[in-house]
């Protein structure tokens, strides 16, 4: 049994005690992802065997972080191949993509030539899923991380979040309302 968390804004708890997000989606019971409004938590992970990408780099432009389960599982190759395709328009925003699982470098690197991505993929592997404890989307029982999606501004500061069933391909019309929402306020 799980035990009972602060539900973040705008998450609210449903009948069978997983919480609700603003889009309707249940996530795990006790999980809880970062509210909107909350500074991002900085890191440091490793894009190549001798290198590693700070969150703090990016700021002063939107950044967008993809939690996802596994490489080479169906629907996250089909939600990265997505996301690759998209990289245009989300660098229209001047945003970043940035691609967070528990899956070590090598098998990243592999992931990644194999399936012709071009944006980084991190590795939080170890300590295993510290980066997704601290963002609310580790998965303890499973060892991976949920399928968890977060626009930043160029403060850090989380704008949007969703989570997704882990089976299912989140798409990317969130993350594009999102880039629009920060163009909107930054026009203003």
């Amino acid at each position: 049994m799980s035990s009972t968390r602060a539900v973040p804004a705008p998450f609210s708890r449903d009948e069978a005690g997983g919480l609700v997000g603003s889009t309707n989606t249940t996530v795990e019971r006790g999980a809880g992802p970062l509210a909107v409004g909350t500074k991002a938590p900085d890191f440091e992970l490793p894009s190549t065997p001798d290198q590693k990408v700070p969150l703090a780099a990016f700021r002063g432009r939107p950044t967008i972080l993809v939690f996802y389960p596994e490489d080479w599982s169906p629907v996250c190759s089909d939600q990265l191949a997505l996301y690759q395709e998209l990289l245009p328009e989300f660098q229209r925003h001047d945003a970043e993509l940035l691609a967070i699982s528990v899956d070590g470098i090598w098998c990243h690197l592999a992931f990644a030539r194999d399936r012709n991505l071009h944006f980084p993929l991190l590795s939080d592997f170890e300590p295993k899923g510290e980066v997704a404890r601290r963002y609310g989307v580790y998965r303890e029982g499973e060892g991976t991380s949920e399928r968890a999606l977060f626009v930043l501004d160029g403060e850090g500061v989380v704008r949007w979040s969703y989570v997704s069933p882990v089976g299912i391909n989140p798409g990317a019309d969130g993350i594009l309302r999102a880039l629009e929402g920060l163009d909107a306020r930054d026009d203003s």
